[in-house]
């Protein structure tokens, strides 16, 4: 990649900086199953094929409600306030948090090494650097994992909410933090793992979506618009 050409670039955080997508991913399984398995009616297991199908990338009270259509069942929508015993999408959600956050606290995170060098290195090329996730434990992991201060905008699922901004596969996030960064996004970089946002970088007008390929496949991320994929950030180098 030519770095002269590029102002900025826009990270998503889990399974791009860190592999708390691997955290994630066991928070939505123990989550789910238990949910089915509560039910009184007999419904297809969840499996990791779901988590990328349904969950990943997306807002968390979303990738609750797509899984939930996968398997025609419905639930009340609730509110963000529910708590996680409540059989509603944002009950599931807040569940799921729960046991996210208990795992970060018990296990930690480390950053991908690989990532770390395109982190040490961008700023010395005179490249801004934002993480944009739909996460709304960003600021937590990116803390946990000795990162808070490499970032100068991070858009997540809570900044997302507060102003309004529709979550992966829409552009809006990675365009707000290219503003707040103060670049034009056809100068910024779109760094990402999930399909839900390399299809948000793809349709966002930026300079080129790299997709990192973490599980979901090389040739699915080119067919959702990411321009080159590779499997460690440090091939950016």
């Amino acid at each position: 990649m030519d770095w002269d050409d590029v102002d900025a670039v826009l990270l998503d955080l889990d399974g791009v900086i860190t592999p708390t997508a691997e955290v994630h991913m066991r928070a939505w399984e123990v989550m789910f199953t238990r949910f089915l398995d509560s039910l009184p009616e007999e419904h297809e297991p969840y499996t990791d094929a779901d988590y990328f199908a349904h969950v990943d990338g997306r807002p968390r009270y979303e990738g609750v409600a797509t899984f939930l259509d996968s398997r025609g069942i419905e639930l009340p929508q609730g509110d963000p306030s529910d708590g996680p015993d409540e059989q509603t999408v944002c009950g599931l959600g807040n569940r799921k948090n729960d046991l996210f956050n208990e795992v970060l606290r018990e296990e930690g995170i480390e950053a991908y090494p690989g990532s770390v060098r395109l982190l040490d290195e961008l700023p010395r090329r005179g490249v801004a650097m934002a993480v944009v996730s739909s996460s709304k434990n960003a600021v937590e992991v990116l803390r946990t994992a000795g990162l808070a201060d490499r970032f100068e905008v991070v858009v997540d699922g809570v900044v997302a909410a507060e102003h309004g901004l529709a979550g992966k596969p829409e552009p809006d996030t990675f365009r707000y933090a290219a503003e707040r960064l103060g670049k034009d996004p056809a100068r910024c970089v779109v760094v990402e793992d999930a399909v839900s946002g390399v299809a948000a970088g793809a349709a966002g007008g930026f300079a080129r979506v790299v997709g990192v390929d973490r599980g979901v496949g090389a040739d699915t991320l080119r067919e959702h618009g990411a321009d080159e994929v590779v499997t460690d950030l440090a091939e950016l180098l």
